[in-house]
């Protein structure tokens, strides 16, 4: 199989400025954004955990200076050097932003000021997802918390950024269970998470 070729910063967001389709960019590599679930149900799974964040999660920012995004929202995750191979672009399925959005460039369609980022995990994405966890020590100043949700079973891993710099991890896997995101000031319950949501396992058993 031959290489993946390897873009600058400068060369992926000419390409996906171009491009009807979105793409993913981590350290040289362009990644297509999309589910390729193999059963229906899961893609159904991940539309509904990720609306249910955010409507949670709007509710509680209300009257915050923060806003609650959707997957519409490209950020800019990692440092970067644009004329080399140096860097992270995604469109996370949930953003939090503190304060007004700050951009990458002119163009004003990469935000760099993320603090919460959230991805619904699916077949496609999970490794990419959790391979950014050994980017988290790079991350961008504002980002202080990365949250892994999974979408067949009641699952949620939370890193989250301690004062020094350094990162702090924690898994919640019951579905009475609750966490705090501190720096938004946000509670979010896994039964209101995973609000209508009907695991593989439980699918199998009826």
């Amino acid at each position: 199989m031959a290489a993946q070729p390897l873009y600058t910063v400068e060369e992926y967001l000419a390409f996906e400025r171009a491009n009807d389709e979105r793409h993913e960019y981590i350290d040289g590599l362009i990644y297509p954004v999309g589910e390729c679930p193999t059963q229906p149900d899961v893609l159904g799974n991940h539309a509904d955990i990720s609306a249910n964040l955010v409507g949670l999660i709007h509710e509680q920012l209300r009257d915050s200076p923060c806003r609650v995004r959707t997957k519409d929202t490209k950020v800019r995750s990692g440092p970067t050097q644009r004329r080399m191979m140096k860097g992270l672009f995604s469109y996370p399925d949930v953003v939090v932003i503190c304060g007004e959005p700050q951009y990458h460039d002119e163009h004003r369609d990469v935000v760099i000021n993320p603090a919460v980022i959230i991805e619904v995990l699916s077949e496609s994405t999970e490794a990419r997802s959790r391979g950014k966890v050994s980017s988290l020590p790079d991350l961008e100043p504002a980002l202080t918390d990365y949250v892994l949700v999974s979408q067949i079973a009641p699952i949620i891993e939370h890193f989250e950024r301690r004062p020094d710099g350094s990162w702090s991890y924690h898994v919640y896997d019951k579905i009475e269970e609750s966490f705090t995101v501190k720096s938004i000031n946000c509670t979010l319950k896994l039964s209101d998470v995973y609000a209508r949501i009907v695991f593989p396992e439980e699918s199998d058993e009826e």
